[in-house]
């Protein structure tokens, strides 16, 4: 049986806490940040958990995650 391939975008964008738990960097925080207030960039701040529903898809984009 060959191996399985990640999903590299995925494998990218997502990652895993000490306690399983899957997370995800918060979106909108790319670029453009200077016309964006200092409030709005601050609550794009930081990584964000994904959702139970998510998880399926997750574990079918990286198997080894």
């Amino acid at each position: 049986m060959p191996k399985m391939k990640s999903h590299k975008a995925a494998q990218k964008r997502l990652g895993v806490t000490g306690s399983g738990k899957v997370f995800r960097v918060n979106s909108w925080r790319g670029h453009h940040l200077e016309i964006k207030s200092s409030r709005r960039t601050r609550r794009y701040a930081g990584k964000t958990i994904v959702g139970k529903e998510h998880l399926a898809q997750v574990r079918r984009l990286l198997p080894y995650l």
